[in-house]
């Protein structure tokens, strides 16, 4: 009903030419006609294969007309008010200055003609001749109720054709949740090969819905889709930070961290500011990245990742083109986890890079005070030094953790991950004895280790041990010794201005 107010409000203001950037034509056609109605106009559909039809009558489509220029001639010299719905029509404005300038003459006689041109396509790059002429509309995009009720929708089309089908109502709603974004057409689509893949409705589907959902929206090169997000159970430590997750945690994830922790007054939680996002500041290796791709996992989204390097551009503008669009991607994600890596090195410029990096500071700081998305952010930063100051307020970050090295417990919980996860013996392990002689190591670099001994003892045809462990742990220079000033001063400085991630 939205839509169909919106657009009659567009064609009653009198503007000769609507763009409607979309893959669903059939939509804009059947809301065409009831807008119609309203007004009182006959509609007319266009396309190269089909010609001209009279689409709220039904009438033959005239051949004669399927020439884009003699379309455009027909339209100009009929009398007969109308709506004219023009599809795919954006390869014969590209060098046609005779169909630019057709378009320009209905557009100028509008008065006189009364004729309304609507131009539908995925994309329409207006000629700068008639974008005065011209008003953009878009359609709505489902919301989680209306995606809920087509979900069920296509559940009992298939009980109807008499195939048993498992469904778990709160899959229905997580996988409602994730299918944000995209429009009813391809919603129906990737519910139907979710239903498909394996006869139920899980929550073992909302990975696969996620990853087919990025591939529709084309997210590739500035933004990465991480497809293996770890759950809290593949992060040591970190136990400040996971009780400020636990807290936040988005109402449908609750239940997968903690049932007890349930809060009991659901509307009180919807009451609440969805939280914005945090800043990681920490020693290289400590676990910053295993803990943002932890954060989607916990909470059921799907994490994107924004590439800063991948962002430059030589031309002028097009840096700040290529941010804009990752945010309004990453917007369409929604709800999402979007991990921004080492976010200093995109936004420290110097004086030759004729400002890219403060206009790019300035889009990425609009966006994140003003979005009204739910897009949970969470950079990490090595350089807490390079970083401008307007980042780190309040209102953009909720909140700034420094992840230190690993303590001795800490280091311990490392060793049993990594060990289990590659099927050595930790039975046989002094893993107390590990940890001490690890001192400084940061989790990345205990793992490294892990790796060494299980190198070494493949050629010397035996198994991974303790005295093998100890030994790679004796050759390796830690970052904590080889780069000691510059952690001390990063602690000294965290010290007082973030939260430990551990305590």
């Amino acid at each position: 009903m939205q839509d169909i107010r919106d657009l009659t409000s567009v064609l009653r203001s009198n503007t000769p030419i609507v763009v409607i950037e979309t893959y669903e034509e059939y939509r804009v056609v059947e809301l065409l006609k009831r807008v119609a109605s309203v007004l009182y106009q006959p509609v007319f559909t266009w396309s190269i294969t089909q010609g001209l039809a009279r689409v709220d009558k039904p009438m033959a489509a005239q051949k004669f007309n399927s020439e884009p220029t003699d379309l455009l001639g027909q339209i100009k010299s009929t009398s007969q008010q109308g709506i004219y719905v023009l599809c795919d029509f954006h390869p014969f404005v590209i060098d046609a200055p005779k169909n630019v300038r057709l378009l320009k003459e209905i557009a100028l006689e509008y008065e006189t003609l009364q004729h309304t041109l609507v131009l539908v396509s995925h994309a329409f790059d207006i000629p700068p001749e008639i974008k005065r002429y011209c008003a953009y509309f878009q359609l709505t995009l489902p919301s989680t109720v209306q995606l809920q009720n087509l979900i069920y929708l296509e559940v009992d089309k298939i009980r109807h054709q008499g195939t048993p089908l498992l469904v778990d109502d709160t899959a229905v709603v997580k996988l409602a949740e994730n299918l944000r974004g995209v429009t009813l057409d391809d919603a129906r689509r990737l519910v139907r090969k979710a239903i498909v893949d394996d006869g139920a409705i899980t929550l073992s589907d909302i990975d696969a819905i996620n990853k087919a959902k990025f591939q529709l929206l084309d997210l590739n090169g500035v933004l990465q889709f991480e497809y293996d997000t770890s759950d809290f159970s593949q992060v040591a430590g970190l136990h400040n930070l996971k009780k400020w997750l636990k807290q936040r945690a988005p109402i449908a994830a609750v239940s997968t961290l903690d049932q007890a922790d349930k809060p009991t007054s659901v509307q009180h939680v919807k009451a609440l500011d969805a939280p914005k996002g945090i800043l990681l500041l920490g020693v290289q290796g400590s676990g910053k990245s295993l803990a943002a791709k932890a954060v989607a996992g916990v909470w059921q989204r799907p994490l994107l990742r924004l590439d800063m390097a991948a962002l430059y551009n030589k031309y002028i503008g097009e840096t700040e083109k290529n941010l804009r669009n990752a945010l309004d991607l990453a917007d369409m994600m929604s709800p999402c986890v979007l991990w921004i890596d080492e976010i200093e090195k995109g936004l420290s410029g110097s004086s030759s890079d004729e400002g890219t990096s403060t206009r790019i500071l300035g889009t990425l700081l609009t966006w994140m005070a003003e979005r009204k998305s739910e897009v949970f952010v969470v950079a990490t930063a090595n350089d807490i030094q390079a970083l401008p100051p307007e980042l780190m307020r309040k209102g953009r970050m909720d909140e700034i953790f420094f992840v230190d090295l690993p303590d001795e417990a800490i280091r311990k919980a490392i060793f049993l991950i990594h060990c289990q996860r590659r099927g050595i013996d930790v039975a046989s392990l002094d893993l107390a004895q590990l940890s001490a002689r690890s001192q400084g190591f940061s989790g990345a670099e205990i793992e490294q280790a892990v790796i060494a001994a299980m190198y070494t003892a493949r050629s010397v045809e035996r198994s991974v041990d303790q005295v093998l462990l100890l030994e790679e742990l004796s050759k390796t220079r830690p970052l904590s010794v080889v780069m000691s000033d510059k952690i001390n001063a990063l602690r000294q400085w965290a010290a007082s201005r973030t939260v430990n991630a551990h305590e």
